[in-house]
């Protein structure tokens, strides 16, 4: 019965071999394609596509064939011994087209209408828009580009392959000659890292805090101790002399600031609020005001007679390292580990601006005495800041290392003071640096040693001071024997106008 069964009933088996084959006769023909698009829908997607990414190459395509014809115009006037009458219409067409731009800046591929060869024409620098290709590279082929101030095509060499860049105007800016700094004292009376330093206003003495939990006062002729403070149970990381009031300010990592009194040499009053050390000080140079920051990652602007806090400037992600103050906009600047620097409005207690452009710690700060500008230092770069919008203006490259302080007196000397004991002086409006020293740990230290916490200069700015991890203060002065013979400027910077990085 069985078999008689298996003979008029198919296995299960050979029923499904049987429906795999014909699918494939079925569907072989259309293997491997997709699902054909409809015709409309293809089209309006290529519409879309080609309105959204090349309405900019379509825009340089109208402009380089008017371009050109208005070249070809003026060739002939020239040829034929006339003058150019239509000079203003080139002026339009580019001013417009820059109007749409916005630019100078970064554009996509331009059509190979926009180029023009002239194998004849010897290749020149411009200061204008120029453009390459790789053909044109190739067959060793001048280029063509537009020169909106002088009314022509011109000339130029390209540089890169297939990008289309905007040339900056380039300054040279030769240096301004400075007398080199020389060693003139070493102090010694701290028995910890000497981390800040401060000068009196009226310029008779000068002030430390240290590791060791004490605030000494040195005078700034002799170098001989004066006074010292405590009151501190941690690490002082700031100090500041007031030049409006009798008043000394430090902060550490107690959490707690200070208010010292220098006629009765006390302290009068502290302030608490931060839940961490505080690293850094600000005095506003007018206002009855002290701002404070450090590992809570906030700046605490505070009243110093009430000893109230005003406002809890947040935005940071990281301890804050550096505050300054300035009577103008912005009147409080902050840098913090976090690698961003903020500026802030004290009124409303709101963050003005926020610049990203270093990629490092930003452990130093300092206005410039004379202009509107300030710089800020991390392990990357030094960079110059314009105020009040804190428009970048240049980078101070060659300090490789990391920076703890920086100060720039009114002779438009900066110096630049690293962890490994390097200290760097620059000139201010080139970024050339004039000198370079290595610290030297006094003896009984070990060699590491040497580094540099803190450094300033002094009312007169011919003294620098620096306080080091040998737990000694060093006094720099000019050499007066130099001269710009004996000590030449052996090199000359090249500034590049609006460096955006």
């Amino acid at each position: 019965m069985t078999e008689e069964l298996g003979t008029l009933y198919p296995t299960l088996e050979s029923n499904c071999e049987d429906l795999v084959l014909s699918s494939k006769k079925l569907f072989q023909a259309q293997q491997g394609k997709g699902v054909p698009e409809f015709y409309e829908t293809l089209k309006l997607k290529i519409n879309t596509k080609v309105n959204y990414e090349y309405s900019n190459v379509t825009k340089s395509n109208e402009l380089a064939d008017s371009l050109h014809q208005e070249f070809e115009n003026i060739q002939t006037e020239i040829k034929d011994q006339k003058k150019p009458e239509n000079k203003r219409q080139i002026d339009k067409i580019i001013e417009d087209y820059q109007k749409d731009k916005q630019k100078e800046t970064k554009l996509s591929k331009l059509p190979q209408q926009f180029l023009k060869f002239d194998e004849k024409t010897s290749a020149t620098q411009t200061n204008n828009t120029y453009i390459q290709n790789d053909k044109q590279i190739a067959q060793n082929k001048s280029l063509v580009a537009v020169n909106p101030n002088e009314h022509q095509l011109s000339v130029i060499e390209p540089a890169r392959l297939g990008t289309v860049m905007v040339q900056k105007i380039k300054k040279i800016i030769k240096p301004e000659w400075h007398a080199p700094w020389k060693l003139m004292r070493v102090i010694s009376g701290h028995h910890g890292w000497v981390r800040c330093i401060a000068v009196d206003p009226g310029n008779q003495f000068f002030v430390t805090g240290s590791s060791d939990r004490t605030i000494k006062f040195w005078d700034l002729a002799t170098g001989n101790l004066k006074l010292t403070f405590t009151g501190h149970i941690s690490t002082i990381r700031s100090v500041i002399v007031s030049a409006r009031h009798p008043y000394l300010f430090s902060c550490a990592e107690d959490k707690t600031v200070k208010c010292w009194d220098l006629e009765q040499n006390k302290m009068i009053r502290d302030y608490h609020g931060h839940l961490s050390g505080v690293y850094s000080l600000a005095l506003h140079p007018t206002l009855d005001v002290l701002v404070s920051g450090g590992r809570d990652s906030v700046c605490r602007v505070w009243d110093i007679r009430a000893r109230q806090q005003i406002h809890v400037l947040e935005g940071h992600t990281n301890t804050i390292d550096s505050i300054i103050c300035q009577e103008f906009e912005p009147q409080i600047v902050s840098g913090s580990q976090d690698s961003m620097i903020k500026l802030w409005d004290m009124t409303s207690g709101k963050c003005i601006s926020t610049l990203t452009n270093h990629k490092k710690s930003v452990r130093a700060m300092a206005f410039h005495p004379l202009e509107y500008t300030f710089c800020s230092a991390a392990s990357d770069n030094l960079k110059v800041w314009k105020c009040p919008e804190g428009t970048f203006l240049r980078n101070i490259s060659g300090h490789n290392a990391m920076i703890n302080s920086i100060a720039i007196n009114r002779n438009n000397v900066l110096a630049s003071a690293a962890d490994n004991g390097s200290l760097y002086f620059w000139d201010w409006k080139s970024g050339y640096n004039f000198q370079q020293i290595n610290t030297i740990a006094q003896p009984g230290s070990i060699a590491a040693e040497n580094g540099i916490f803190c450094c300033t200069f002094d009312q007169s700015q011919m003294r620098f001071l620096t306080g080091e991890c040998d737990k000694s203060i060093k006094m720099y002065k000019e050499d007066e024997t130099a001269t710009p013979e004996t000590h030449p400027i052996d090199d000359i910077r090249i500034e590049y106008a609006n460096q955006n990085y």
